[in-house]
């Protein structure tokens, strides 16, 4: 049977054999080789809606690109139509209303210059490379996220695309149950072709900073982590990252290559005030390194972002964590520094605050009780589908597993199938399942963590 015929785009439609196919199909994550048969470069909703119905007559899979930077590579689908939103980066600021609306193609160091230019942020991840879309739709958490709660807290509405080719709006007045599942349910239910976000009075000013001591002492440090942060204010988020010191620039050359654990606060409320409330952490020691300052919000974002470099390639396993116990904390540092690479590392997000005084039921969002997140990457600057520390990352998850909550954050996973997918949703499973069934009984988006209609 013969294809339908291509419609006419804004944009630019991309085919293998095209000069432009490699670089169009290269994602964040080197690891990943997918050939699309068909990249649309979307220029506008209406390129998108015309390229959707032009997927579904010919009877090719779907799959959406916003910031490409998804660790499992969803935003590309083997010969079939992907649906990119690169081109698409915009985001509109009004700081009267204190409103941020963004396109789907934007990254969060798009929307942090916008908002701060008034002083102004959203939670947001913790790589300014990372796409606003995927982020979002997962439930998204960072720096603010104690303070404010998660990126998808802060939506107010999303413009969506749905299988049947409808745009709508979904919100809490308009399509309810639509929005409910869009703040937490990932990219199941519809193409979101623009977000509206709530923003808050932040100032460009933060204290913050990477504290070094040297991985002898990790077993004390992150004792002393988990005494500071227990009675935290929301103002303070403490991150912890285990691996060896990174050649960065902020990063002395003796240091460089060292096994190390990085204690990193971000205080963003009265600036006096965190200097007392940050002071526990930066008498421990002494450090190999203090670099705790008052520095812009926006070079606080992008403190990862060398670190994590596009063509690399990467592996990630993942938990939710209860408080730390003192079991928890010994398998974390047995493991940590048993990866090969030097690029490998450990991250241990610090949750609570207002992400858990939000009830469970009013998003998709499954996490809200977990004290931590620890996310395990193997990483690889060669990039390429395998490296030995793809081994290392699943030995110490399961070493993990006994001191963990049996759920995990949508947006860490790889492709680790259903089980793995439920237990990031858990009791909100079934209510996405029905939410699906009605918005996409087709599974027509499939290209992502996937929830199958009811």
């Amino acid at each position: 049977m013969a294809m339908p015929a291509m419609p006419q785009l804004t944009g630019s439609a991309i085919r293998p054999g095209d000069p432009d196919y490699e670089a169009a199909r290269k994602l964040w994550n080197g690891a990943i080789a997918t050939r699309p048969a068909l990249i649309a470069q979307c220029a506008d909703a209406e390129d998108a809606a015309a390229v959707l119905a032009y997927a579904r007559r010919a009877g090719l899979s779907v799959s959406i690109r916003g910031g490409g930077h998804n660790v499992a590579g969803t935003a590309l689908v083997e010969d079939g139509v992907v649906i990119d939103f690169s081109r698409q980066r915009g985001a509109a600021v009004d700081p009267d209303r204190r409103r941020a609306w963004v396109e789907p193609g934007a990254l969060w160091g798009d929307v942090d210059a916008a908002a701060q230019a008034h002083g102004l942020a959203t939670p947001a991840g913790i790589v300014s490379h990372t796409g606003v879309a995927g982020l979002t739709l997962g439930g998204g958490f960072g720096w603010l996220s104690r303070r404010w709660g998660l990126t998808s807290d802060n939506l107010i509405s999303a413009r969506l695309l749905l299988a049947d080719g409808r745009q709508v709006v979904a919100s809490a007045d308009d399509h309810p149950d639509l929005f409910w599942a869009v703040r937490g349910g990932g990219g199941n239910f519809g193409i979101v072709t623009q977000f509206e976000f709530a923003l808050h009075e932040l100032g460009r000013t933060v204290l913050a900073g990477p504290i070094l001591h040297a991985a002898e002492r990790a077993e004390e440090a992150l004792r002393v982590y988990r005494d500071v942060i227990a009675d935290a204010p929301d103002e303070l988020a403490v991150f912890v990252v285990l691996r060896r010191a990174p050649a960065l620039d902020w990063v002395p050359a003796q240091l460089r290559g060292v096994p190390v654990v990085m204690l990193i606060p971000c205080w963003s409320g009265d600036l006096d005030q965190g200097e007392r409330l940050v002071a526990p952490l930066r008498r421990f020691g002494p450090p190999l390194l203090d670099l705790v300052q008052r520095t812009p919000y926006t070079l606080h974002q992008r403190l990862f972002d060398a670190g994590v470099r596009h063509g690399w390639g990467y592996y990630w396993k993942s938990h939710f964590l209860p408080p730390l116990s003192d079991a928890a904390i010994a398998v974390l540092v047995e493991q940590a520094w048993r990866a090969s690479s030097p690029a490998s590392y450990t991250l241990l997000f610090h949750l609570g605050g207002a992400i858990a005084r939000i009830p469970p039921a009013d998003s998709a969002y499954a996490g809200r009780a977990a004290a931590h997140a620890v996310n395990i990457n193997a990483a690889w600057p060669e990039g390429g589908p395998a490296h030995a520390d793809i081994a290392w990352a699943r030995a110490f998850f399961q070493a993990m597993e006994p001191h963990a909550t049996g759920g995990v954050y949508v947006n860490f996973l790889g492709r680790e199938g259903e089980t793995r997918v439920r237990a990031a949703y858990g009791p909100q499973y079934e209510r996405l399942a029905a939410v699906k069934a009605r918005y996409d009984p087709a599974n027509v988006f499939q290209a992502n963590q996937n929830i199958r209609p009811q």
